[in-house]
């Protein structure tokens, strides 16, 4: 079973070395970041949720792992989670089936 906590880590300090290594692209991709997950008509946790989903369906296991650690500091139910990995799957086909399982194990060894 994967350490999704690790994965985490990993993604992380790979952003780093990106930030050190291109500071000018990073500081916009941030500011990118930001802005799309303001609080505007969708609330930041809808955004997460859409995020997630994207992930879900483009197999980034990175991403699933970065999103899921948002959306539980935003409250996000695993309920949500499991809708989300739904909708995934509608759009991602069978591969989404077990990137939304991976989604559903790391929102599961999170909340431990």
């Amino acid at each position: 079973m994967a350490n999704f906590k690790e994965i985490l880590n990993d993604c992380n300090a790979g952003m780093g070395l990106v930030a050190e290594g291109l500071e000018k692209e990073m500081k916009g991709f941030m500011e990118l970041h930001d802005a799309a997950l303001e609080d505007k008509v969708l609330s930041p946790k809808t955004k997460e949720l859409i995020a997630l989903g994207i992930s879900i369906a483009v197999r980034c296991e990175p991403c699933i792992v970065s999103h899921i650690d948002a959306l539980i500091k935003l409250g996000a139910t695993r309920e949500e989670i499991l809708e989300t990995v739904g909708v995934a799957m509608f759009m991602g086909g069978g591969p989404s089936v077990a990137y939304g399982g991976k989604a559903v194990q790391t929102f599961d060894e999170f909340k431990k």
